[in-house]
């Protein structure tokens, strides 16, 4: 498969790209700075420089064009309002509406569990990533396209187990990275898990049988 990473350099993206690479898809990964570049091309992938603060949908779906999937898992880590909008907000938007200009109809999304941060005092700029989190999902249910929503619990740098839980909705927990990025590499393979918001955290089941388990809940 041709695939399509947002955010392939973070930390779920790097993961994830080995993932594909390796099982022998073909991956282009979007970075911003010159120097990532080498490091993306190390791992197979090919690299794309695109800005998410600066580009558009007409941009995107161009480099998407013959692509299988799209993965959207960029994210402003903390670094503002203004960069949350631009990548979690407005760039979320961009790419999903490339992703119908290019004719590519499958689009996953890691989005946010709505628990995070409980137990907390949120800052003010939290609050409004997790508003811009919600408005991006609201809007990709709002199109045609064949989209997934993957709402991971607090992500953790241990590595993966290979096991989690997923659902509909589930009780809050943490999760790798690593298997945040082996669920996304199954959804991958998994086409017919379709149009469900799943939430995601450690648990006892192995990870493609979780995912496939999910396919009794997507929409059509």
């Amino acid at each position: 498969m041709r695939v399509f990473l947002i955010g392939a350099t973070g930390g779920v993206g790097r993961r994830l790209r080995k993932r594909l690479v390796s099982a022998g898809h073909q991956v282009t990964g979007l970075h911003r700075r010159d120097s990532q570049k080498e490091e993306l091309e190390a791992d197979g992938v090919d690299p794309l420089n695109i800005d998410l603060m600066n580009t558009s949908s007409e941009r995107l779906a161009e480099a998407m064009k013959g692509c299988d999937v799209v993965v959207f898992s960029a994210g402003a880590a903390g670094a503002g309002v203004d960069f949350t909008d631009g990548i979690d907000g407005r760039g979320a938007r961009f790419a999903a509406e490339g992703a119908r200009l290019a004719g590519v109809n499958r689009f996953l999304l890691v989005s946010a569990f709505p628990d995070a941060g409980r137990g907390k005092e949120p800052s003010p700029d939290f609050e409004h990533y997790m508003q811009v989190k919600k408005q991006a999902d609201v809007m990709l249910t709002a199109t045609e396209l064949d989209w997934v929503i993957l709402r991971p619990g607090t992500l953790a740098n241990e590595a993966g187990s290979g096991k989690v839980r997923v659902g509909l909705a589930i009780p809050y927990g943490t999760v790798p990275r690593e298997d945040v990025a082996a669920v996304l590499h199954s959804l991958i393979e998994q086409p017919e898990v379709k149009r469900v918001i799943i939430e995601l955290t450690t648990g006892e089941q192995v990870v493609e049988e979780a995912v496939a388990g999910m396919a009794a809940f997507s929409g059509r």
